[in-house]
């Protein structure tokens, strides 16, 4: 089945309707006559979408739909209430209370299922979240050092998400309600409402899209804006942005078009603005939720692959990247260098300044070596004070120099201490190349660490190029 879905109404003849049409479309129905015992199946689990009746004795959908966000375990589940097609009052209701939408009696099977659709895409996502460790990475986040608090040397930062939101109206040419909208909208936000044309959405960079965007389906023709929505979520900058399609009065068809284009809301001319400020308002939430999901999961990635002390890649991804460049010269015929650096008597530095002081060495060592290579070069953290580089494209003679300056930069380097004079520190460094014969980046590895521990053992604060094995 592609998705359980939970259908809640009083009266039995609803339920019945509401499941025939579900279930020809392979959902997996559960019936529900209360909110009371909606709320019981839904903490239960393995439920994806509620639809429930807006008007029910003893507890209301608007009711049911509040507590089922204030509860944890189903503060995530999309919700969908039915009321009838006049009803504003009860429709702010239950926007207020957290519903995602509302279906209008009679029940359009049309706009039914495509509704289902787009809240089970959303779903999955989140599902997919969940399954991929988002909430341990979440707390790893904000646990370790450097990935949380502002100012750290990783760069994990997540980009920040305004409180509000910026808003774009998009309409025909000709449209008068843009204007007006836009005056009555603006109060309701802290952050900009504008109106704007076609072509500047289409030319919009990444730094300057709006959150949301509110097109109107019909600009200078006909699904003109569908198209242009379409567009605007095949490309980089703007996909992430969250889409209302505006449509005239009861077209249901092109509402399930919409949505199954990407938007993720519909509303219909003429509309209230306090509702479509409502469905903003939580499509905006919507938003902001995936973007938190979208920045914890690219953090975890980052973990797997970053020290998060220094911001230099770590052992696993390094040596995966030098098996990468001995494949490469293999099949390509090229040259490249390998460096293998440990920082000289680096536990004396822990022991007489302590570790917070060592830490700071090893976050500025990296910083130079960083600074001192070439954009095509990688440098890695592969255990406390060792580090490597990787020179693809390059000759004994060149890594030759490389090293040197490497070692020359740490070598004039200057940690500063508190309430005493700057601390430096030496590097000793093994230089080895990638020859044809190396099946895997080890073979080469092993002979820099050689010439690495060759020059602690020669005075250390020098470079030693590797032996013929």
């Amino acid at each position: 089945m592609p998705g359980r879905i939970l259908v809640v109404d009083d009266v039995a003849t609803n339920r019945i309707v509401m499941k025939v049409k579900l279930s020809a479309a392979r959902y997996d129905v559960v019936p529900a006559v209360s909110g009371a015992e909606a709320l019981e199946i839904a903490r239960a689990g393995g439920i994806d979408i509620i639809i429930m009746d807006m008007m029910m004795p003893r507890m209301t959908g608007a009711e049911a739909c509040r507590l089922l966000r204030a509860d944890p375990l189903t503060a995530t589940i999309p919700v969908i209430l039915v009321t009838a097609s006049d009803d504003v009052e009860a429709r702010m209701q239950g926007l207020s209370a957290g519903a995602d939408d509302f279906l209008s009696k009679p029940v359009d099977e049309v706009a039914l299922l495509a509704r289902v659709r787009s809240l089970l895409r959303s779903r999955e996502e989140e599902r997919d979240y969940h399954a991929r460790g988002g909430d341990m990475l979440e707390m790893a986040r904000t646990s370790i050092p450097g990935l949380s608090e502002a100012g750290g040397q990783t760069g994990f930062q997540p980009r920040p998400v305004p409180v509000d939101g910026r808003i774009a109206l998009i309409g025909a040419p000709e449209a008068k309600w843009l204007p007006v909208q836009r005056d009555r909208l603006r109060p309701l936000f802290r952050e900009a409402v504008s109106i704007m044309g076609r072509d500047v959405a289409l030319a919009l960079s990444e730094d300057h899209v709006p959150d949301l965007f509110l097109i109107e389906a019909d600009l200078a023709a006909r699904n003109e804006g569908l198209r242009l929505m379409s567009e605007l979520r095949s490309r980089n900058a703007t996909r992430h942005a969250a889409f209302i399609v505006l449509l005239p009065q009861g077209d249901s068809e092109r509402a399930a078009t919409a949505l199954d284009l990407g938007a993720a809301d519909v509303s219909y001319h003429p509309f209230p603005v306090d509702e479509i400020a409502m469905r903003i308002r939580t499509q905006l939430a919507r938003k902001r939720r995936a973007d938190k999901m979208r920045d914890t999961l690219d953090t975890g990635f980052k973990m797997a692959m970053f020290d998060p002390l220094t911001g230099l890649h770590n052992r696993r991804y390094g040596l995966h990247h030098l098996d990468l460049v001995a494949t490469r010269c293999r099949a390509q015929g090229i040259r490249a260098g390998v460096i293998a650096m440990d920082i000289d008597h680096f536990k004396q530095v822990n022991d007489t300044h302590g570790h917070p002081v060592g830490d700071s060495v090893l976050a500025r060592v990296a910083q130079v070596l960083r600074d001192s290579l070439r954009s095509e070069d990688l440098v890695a953290r592969i255990g406390g004070e060792e580090f490597l580089a990787i020179l693809p494209d390059a000759d004994l003679a060149q890594v030759r120099i490389v090293a040197e300056r490497l070692r020359s930069a740490v070598e004039t380097m200057q940690v500063p201490l508190p309430g005493g004079a700057p601390l430096s520190v030496t590097l000793s460094l093994g230089v080895a190349m990638l020859e044809n014969r190396d099946d895997a980046g080890s073979e080469v590895l092993c002979r820099a660490d050689r010439a690495l521990y060759s020059a602690k053992d020669g005075g250390r604060n020098r470079v030693q190029l590797a032996t013929p094995d």
